[in-house]
């Protein structure tokens, strides 16, 4: 007979099990356009001819085709990075599944993330909270930054004393107020000793500054930044939440220059609802919910007076940045005679557009009065007013080389996986990938006929339902087959397919 089963020992368990967890899922996350990191341009400012060879040329940057539009956008970065470009408008005009976005987002990558680029829908200037060029204009001042170069003079170090000072209170009675404050900093150079005002002790007190701490403090302002503990402590604890950082090095007084870079609607917004305020209304319109408002005209004006002061001073750099509107002609007749305005102002950024759309009516000049009228109908849904001001750059449809070579490239992105980091990974930065599922012959074959009868759309999709299918049957190595692309086919179905068989069945379907 077997014994009964005993109760743990309270002594021996213990109160919290910790169990190693698994990497993130947003490690393996993969996006439209993931693969892209660049236009793939070489230095000379040309792009490599494309070759269906099985290693693409180490500047594709995981852009493939359109030769042209990709050194066309080339010259429109340097111009950008020149500052020659600012006022003025690029479209990228093709069909449905050209790459229209996917030139924009390399355009992002090639000029980095000191360059605003503020990504737009034609659709999202309709609300019924604010007017459809007050959402323009804020997002035409999202792609504008402003670099601020200022030198501050700062003390920085680790605490080694922090003692208040008190006194009497001059007030009377029994209370004893903090006088003043007397803090050492020590550096890899030296000590400090410093006498600080009362109200910085409230600032100390606020970040919760201890001795063995790394802190800085501005000279001109008194504002104090913990940043955080010195690493002669680590080995005080075996497990806790501060984070160490090293000793500053040099002085402890030093003077420092710091960029600070902003857009123009950072600015418009700390303007308008500045925060803080002890009056009823300040702490009522905190807890309430915040809701849009318009910025109006004149305070955008004092901003640009502003800037405009700093730039002269040359305390400030303006950097004009990127504008993308995707679908563009979905914008009305207004909002195409603000742009006009917009794109002659002295502060303006770079507006790329992209529609898909050939002779098209444009949007707002129909009449609800008279239902068959067709509008003016105009190339690409925009006006002819504006269509002359833009640098056309357009986009082909794939060839089937191309479509097969897209396909392989994200192929190797959806069926990556991180992997255990090597040695020479280890502080690095970088992340080990390994392949989880391949394509063979047939089934890559299977998906550029997809790619080429349906779109490229549809064939990239079928990736993912292909793998699962692949390692539902008990793929080996978890190769994907010409059979899997195919049961994934008769699953999900593309859209002409979806529409043929409902006009099949109308008379079913109400």
């Amino acid at each position: 007979m077997a014994n009964p089963p005993t109760a743990p020992d309270a002594s021996t368990t213990p109160a919290v099990s910790m169990t190693a967890s698994a990497p993130s899922s947003r490690d393996t996350r993969t996006a439209a356009h993931s693969h892209i990191r660049g236009l793939g341009l070489r230095p000379d400012g040309y792009a490599d001819p494309f070759t269906p060879a099985p290693q693409q040329s180490s500047y594709s940057s995981g852009f493939i085709g359109q030769t042209a539009a990709r050194e066309a956008c080339g010259v429109i970065v340097d111009l950008i990075r020149a500052k020659k470009m600012a006022g003025k408008a690029v479209l990228l005009a093709g069909g449905p599944g050209t790459g229209k976005t996917a030139l924009a987002l390399a355009v992002s990558q090639e000029l980095g993330t000191k360059v605003p680029f503020c990504l737009m829908t034609g659709s999202e200037v309709y609300s019924a909270e604010v007017k459809k060029t007050e959402a323009l204009m804020e997002n035409f001042r999202r792609a504008i930054g402003l670099r601020v170069q200022e030198k501050k003079e700062v003390y920085e170090g680790e605490v080694a004393e922090l003692t208040p000072e008190e006194a009497e209170n001059p007030l009377g009675g029994y209370g004893r107020t903090i006088s003043h404050l007397l803090i050492t900093l020590r550096s890899s150079k030296g000590t400090k000793k410093l006498r600080l005002d009362p109200s910085i002790y409230e600032a100390i007190q606020k970040e919760r500054v201890r001795i063995g701490d790394v802190i800085y403090i501005e000279a001109n302002t008194g504002a104090v930044k913990r940043v955080g503990r010195s690493d002669a402590f680590s080995t005080e604890f075996d497990l806790e939440a501060e984070e160490y950082v090293p000793i500053p090095k040099g002085e402890v007084h030093k003077k420092k220059d710091v960029v600070q870079d902003v857009t123009l609607h950072d600015l418009d917004i700390a303007n308008a609802r500045p925060q803080g305020g002890q009056d009823v209304v300040s702490m009522m319109g905190q807890l309430m919910k915040p809701r849009k408002t318009e910025i109006t005209e004149k305070l955008r004006g004092e901003i640009n007076k502003v800037v405009n002061k700093y730039i002269d001073q040359g305390v400030a750099e303006l950097v004009p940045g990127v504008l993308f509107i995707d679908e563009v002609h979905m914008l009305d007749i207004e909002c195409f005679t603000y742009l006009n305005r917009a794109l002659e102002s002295s502060i303006s950024p770079i507006v790329i557009l992209a529609s898909n759309r050939g002779l098209t009516t444009i949007r707002g000049t129909t009449s609800p009065l008279a239902p068959s009228d067709p509008g003016l109908i105009a190339a690409h849904g925009i006006p002819p007013d504006l269509l002359p001001r833009l640098l056309i750059v357009p986009t082909h449809p794939y060839t089937a080389p191309e479509i097969r070579a897209i396909i392989q490239t994200r192929a190797r992105l959806e069926f990556a996986a991180p992997t255990a980091p090597t040695l020479s990974d280890e502080g690095s930065g970088r992340k080990a990938l390994s392949v989880r599922s391949t394509l063979d012959g047939e089934a890559l074959d299977a998906l550029t006929e997809q790619g080429v009868s349906v779109s490229l759309r549809y064939a990239l999709q079928l990736l993912a339902p292909a793998g699962i299918l692949a390692r539902a049957r008990g793929s080996e190595g978890g190769v994907v087959t010409g059979a899997d692309i195919k049961e994934a086919v008769g699953l999900f179905w593309d859209a002409g397919r979806s529409a043929s068989m409902f006009g099949e069945q109308s008379g079913f379907v109400a």
